[in-house]
């Protein structure tokens, strides 16, 4: 055996979730106790966001109980997949969940953690969701080094957030993604959409136009990089009611009998 001494960012560990690829430098640190990241969550406590998990969990439930199986669910912004794996898995034999990564490495994990738990309801695309089919400059990260890589914005404003490392946004350093969009996935039903996309929400929602005029999906989106006021003047102009929970908003048609199951005011 020829030894070579080389770092080992992505680990595998036993957690809430399951059994998942994580990357140890998935952290942002606030100060000398406190720290942000999916990875960082889940190896501090083993879990990542347990109320936004289970508040999908009951959205993806009341749409099975309203309009039975079949239930179709986007992961947009899935990173290593923890709303991927909980969703398919609480959707064994009814459902299936459609997952959208566009960092490669990223993308890496989030395939081996839906294959290693078994999650045959789940399909994966390498891309990024926008307003319109194509491609995209995804700047890359360096994931030796620490890093919030879940808060990667694709695309840098005057309010990129720094993610615990410097981003080199030239498109020689970048790599070309696939841009896809809701509607050119052809689906005949949709019935939830997790927009977390680090402030192309208003991009992926423009790209999904049709399928949501056609099948008025619950969504939940982040707000926290984007532009809220246009994203509930939007959501105002589709028909729907919105919920400020947390960072996301969340959105249900005012025509949808799910409505009336829910308990929201």
């Amino acid at each position: 055996m020829n030894v070579i001494s080389r770092p080992l960012p992505f680990v595998l560990v036993s957690s809430s979730h399951g059994t998942m690829i994580v990357n140890r430098n998935d952290y942002c640190m606030v100060d000398d106790k406190h720290g942000y990241g999916v990875g960082h969550q889940i190896l501090s406590h083993s879990y990542h966001d347990p109320k936004e998990v289970l508040l999908a969990l009951d959205m993806l439930s009341v749409r099975r109980q309203v309009f039975g199986d079949g239930v179709v669910a986007i992961d947009g912004g899935a990173n290593i997949g923890v709303h991927t794996i909980e969703w398919a898995r609480h959707m064994h034999g009814w459902g299936r969940v459609i997952a959208v990564e566009a960092q490669e490495q990223v993308f890496y994990a989030l395939a081996g953690n839906v294959a290693i738990n078994n999650c045959f309801n789940a399909t994966l695309h390498y891309a990024a969701l926008g307003a319109q089919e194509g491609s995209i400059n995804v700047p890359r990260p360096d994931y030796l080094k620490p890093g919030s890589f879940g808060s990667l914005e694709l695309r840098q404003t005057h309010r990129t957030e720094f993610i615990g490392q410097p981003i080199d946004y030239s498109p020689d350093s970048g790599q070309s993604v696939r841009m896809i969009t809701m509607d050119g996935l052809g689906l005949q039903r949709l019935d939830f959409i997790k927009l977390d996309i680090e402030g192309m929400e208003l991009e992926g929602l423009a790209g999904a136009r049709k399928c949501i005029e056609a099948h008025k999906p619950i969504m939940l989106i982040e707000t926290i990089k984007t532009d809220a006021a246009a994203l509930k003047q939007l959501l105002d102009q589709q028909g729907y009611k919105h919920f400020q929970i947390g960072i996301n908003l969340l959105a249900i048609h005012s025509g949808d009998p799910c409505l009336a199951r829910l308990n929201f005011s």
